[in-house]
């Protein structure tokens, strides 16, 4: 039985471009010894806040606030917000399969975000082009698995839950997908990628 899909959803963190908070601490450490590593660890022991800004809800300002104190208040917001987007690089082999799906299926790209990361981030790719719709987090108000975020999508392409597809590296986030009909397909590696969306009759 071939699939009728009809919408591919991508994630964007590590299947279309992949991130490195290492980047963050090495940049903190050059401006103070030692600032980077204590940085990240208390980014990590209060990672609901990383999540509040995702869902906005803290604004940039209240986000801006937080991160400032736990830089020691040793950078200002533009510079922070600066090293703090300065973590991407671009999965060439994935991206270059977006020309080509676009020939045939309605794409979107759903995100986990926030704010700083989009604007002085990744918001530069070109291959954004080839969606018809981001759906982002905090645009939505709701971070995946919530069941709100991928009804924001089906909401915008106004097609049937069996007619998606998402692709997402996080396990629990294609479940979130599966929960609420759609297709799923657990990124690993762009040579896996390609079989799966070759058995579900997408790529020949």
């Amino acid at each position: 039985m071939i699939d009728k899909i009809k919408v591919i959803v991508f994630d964007l963190g590590n299947v279309l471009i992949y991130f490195d908070y290492s980047r963050i601490n090495k940049a903190l450490n050059k401006i103070d010894n030692g600032l980077g590593d204590r940085f990240i660890k208390i980014y990590y022991e209060n990672y609901q806040v990383h999540k509040q800004y995702e869902k906005w809800e803290l604004n940039n300002d209240e986000f801006l606030k937080i991160m400032l104190e736990w830089c020691e208040n040793k950078i200002d917001a533009e510079t922070f917000k600066h090293i703090y987007a300065d973590l991407f690089t671009e999965n060439f082999k994935t991206i270059a399969l977006l020309s080509k799906l676009k020939e045939n299926y309605q794409l979107v790209l759903l995100s986990n975000t926030n704010f700083i990361h989009q604007k002085y981030g990744w918001e530069k790719y070109s291959f954004l082009k080839y969606f018809d719709k981001l759906i982002l987090s905090h645009e939505v108000g709701a971070i995946k698995p919530e069941e709100k975020i991928y009804k924001a999508v089906e909401n915008f392409t106004n097609q049937l839950p069996e007619c998606h597809l998402f692709i997402d590296d996080i396990a629990e986030y294609v479940y979130g997908a599966r929960s609420c009909g759609w297709k799923g397909i657990q990124f690993v590696t762009n040579e896996k990628l390609l079989s799966d969306l070759k058995s579900h009759n997408i790529l020949t």
